[in-house]
């Protein structure tokens, strides 16, 4: 569990929209339908879900508390599967030389080398067990806050595509920007100017 760990990386998100009532079930649902799925014996390279923060392999929502006070914790968990480009190559070739080997020619068809490539990949990825990742988040719900364990770019446009389906809200990164947007409580001309405003690139020379 990240949230115990010693040193932590943390990005910030503010909530937008408001969540279905009943709140609880609407989250409840969200997160079961939205569950992290196997994909070990399975085709699939890649597989994105939440599942729950103390028993992250076997996910279980109706049964494992994810409530605190007023507070929510669970995790998203990516899990990948990687094959070395060489172990592709090899398999690819042998698959080439049987096929081949039926027929009297010297060449396949570009269709027919990538249907072998294809079912290479297919069988591969069968057989290699995915790498999971785990990464925790809180979500303050009166509050409107939430906290991802994650700075990892991949890791944060999972979670931002994955909360926006399963609950139907949007999540905002909050860094000093957006901060001053939605956090500083500015209106009128004040939030018309921060509209307005872009970047400048400051000189750090001294200048006399």
């Amino acid at each position: 569990m990240q949230l115990l760990s010693s040193t932590l990386s943390l990005t910030r998100y503010s909530v937008k929209g408001d969540i279905a009532e009943p709140v609880m079930d609407t989250i409840r649902d969200g997160l079961k339908n939205h569950v992290i799925r196997e994909i070990d014996n399975d085709p699939a390279a890649k597989s994105v879900g939440w599942t729950t923060s103390e028993n992250p392999f076997h996910p279980n929502f109706d049964a494992q508390d994810f409530v605190f006070g007023t507070s929510l914790v669970f995790s998203l968990r990516i899990d990948k599967k990687s094959i070395p480009a060489k172990i592709v190559h090899k398999h690819y070739q042998m698959a080439v030389k049987k096929k081949l080997a039926g027929t009297e020619r010297e060449h396949l068809s570009k269709n027919e080398k990538r249907e072998i490539k294809d079912d290479v990949l297919h069988r591969l990825y069968v057989q290699i067990p995915a790498t999971p990742s785990m990464y925790d988040l809180v979500w303050h719900l009166e509050a409107g806050d939430l906290w991802f364990l994650s700075n990892r770019k991949e890791a944060n446009e999972e979670l931002e595509t994955l909360f926006s389906k399963s609950f139907k809200a949007s999540i905002v990164r909050i860094f000093p920007y957006t901060a001053a947007q939605f956090l500083s409580g500015l209106a009128g001309e004040k939030i018309d100017a921060l509209h307005k405003a872009f970047p400048a690139a400051f000189d750090g020379g001294a200048h006399a």
